[in-house]
């Protein structure tokens, strides 16, 4: 018999028996899809969950001054440290693994434009501050290093202050008072979505040069005139952030007299680590995930299994009569073969379909910032093929070789039901 009768014949004997043919797809179709959703889901979970932490800044470390803890150098434990503007600069010639240094300076200050007011949050930094942060500039400008050199009064506004202090008025090339002093605003950034924040979300804020910043607007004792709020550091790479930190709370212990092993003199929001945390815990999310699939996956094949003992069984004249006129036990074995095969193969196509079908309508919805789609790659797609032609091959080994061990008189007497 050749491969398409062999085939042909198989499809009319699943046909003949529809209600358990289709209740053994069922089960197979039902693990592909589920291996397919919850690995889609978790993607794109994973992804949002990356995009939006980088929103925040990719591969940065918030530096805050705190209380040292260790006695360093002569000095007492329990001495209150305050950055300096220029800490950035040493730090920057010592911490050979960092990237880029910066200091940021935030204070809340009344604000009015010609048509409003309001008190809001002015932050002052340098100019790498904006890529840093991950600010994006949607009209005008950031301000630049010759701002900087210059302490000009320009001022980049968040969207949200944009629209309290001009509406839906352009915004570019007006002037705006922050205190009693005039800023000229060079550019307003473009919406963005945040979902976390140390004071305040960037929307809500006013930017501006940070020697600007120092002279209109430094912190008030018991902090020094030159004190800053943060040093903002990123990692030349990815697998320098470890050395990058060490670097940093060296250079730090070396400039303010602590030991740099003081957990508590350095506070450190390491968003290198929340990320690789963030990304251990999605893994773990989506081998659970996957776990769960495989199970619905396994119980298909033993149902699988099952169909096909019961069509040995009630089959057993067949067997016997075709083994009686000349077929091989290899004819047999690849005929079950090729019936469990075509279950499970057409089974998991289905569920397959289903499944990416399913993702697209869902992709195709409004969907929150959260959450990035259902993100079903081939590499899911390809192991999940993978595993259906396992699972047929298993399923298959034990009713094949029961059909090919069938003895032809035994198999002639036989009566089904009996």
């Amino acid at each position: 018999m050749s491969l398409r009768d062999l085939v042909a014949d198989t499809l009319r004997t699943l046909w003949a028996h529809k209600l358990r043919t289709f209740l053994t797809m069922f089960g197979i179709a039902w693990g592909i899809v589920s291996i397919t959703l919850m690995l889609a889901a978790g993607e794109g979970l994973s992804v949002a969950q990356r995009r939006n932490m980088e929103t925040f800044g990719k591969d940065i470390m918030i530096v805050n001054a705190g209380r040292t803890s260790l006695q360093a150098g002569g000095a007492r434990a329990g001495h209150r440290l305050f950055w300096e503007a220029e800490d950035a600069a040493f730090i920057q010639q010592e911490a050979l693994d960092c990237d880029c240094v910066v200091p940021e300076l935030g204070n809340g200050a009344p604000v009015r434009s010609a048509t409003n007011s309001a008190t809001l949050t002015v932050s002052g930094s340098h100019p790498p501050f904006a890529r840093m942060r991950s600010i994006p500039v949607g009209e005008g400008r950031f301000y630049s290093w010759e701002d900087e050199a210059l302490a000009r009064r320009v001022a980049f506004l968040g969207t949200d202050v944009k629209n309290q202090l001009f509406a839906g008025r352009p915004a570019v090339g007006e002037t705006i008072h922050i205190g009693p002093f005039p800023y000229t605003v060079i550019g307003v950034m473009q919406r963005k979505e945040q979902n976390s924040s140390y004071d305040g979300f960037d929307v809500g804020k006013i930017f501006v040069p940070f020697s600007a910043m120092l002279r209109d607007f430094p912190n008030k004792p018991p902090a020094t005139p030159h004190s800053v709020d943060r040093l903002i550091v990123t990692p030349r790479s990815y697998q320098q952030h470890a050395a990058c930190k060490w670097q940093v709370k060296r250079a730090l212990g070396r400039l303010h007299s602590f030991d740099p092993n003081d957990e508590e003199a350095a506070g450190f929001w390491d968003t290198v680590e929340n990320a690789r945390n963030v990304r251990r815990m999605f893994e773990y999310m989506e081998y659970f995930m996957g776990a769960v699939g495989l199970a619905t996956l396994f119980l298909g094949g033993i149902g699988v299994m099952n169909v096909m003992l019961v069509a040995v069984r009630e089959r057993t004249r067949e067997i016997g009569v075709r083994k009686a006129v000349g077929a091989t036990r290899r004819a047999i074995v690849t005929q079950f073969f090729v019936e469990t095969a075509v279950i499970v193969l057409l089974s998991g196509a289905a569920g397959m379909a289903f499944a990416h079908g399913l993702c697209a309508l869902v992709n195709s919805l409004p969907l929150p910032s959260s959450f990035a789609g259902m993100l079903a790659g081939w590499g899911p797609t390809l192991v999940s093929f993978g595993l259906l032609g396992v699972l047929a091959a298993a399923a298959a080994i034990y009713p094949a070789s029961r059909a090919a061990s069938v003895d032809p008189i035994e198999a002639l007497r036989f009566e089904p039901g009996g």
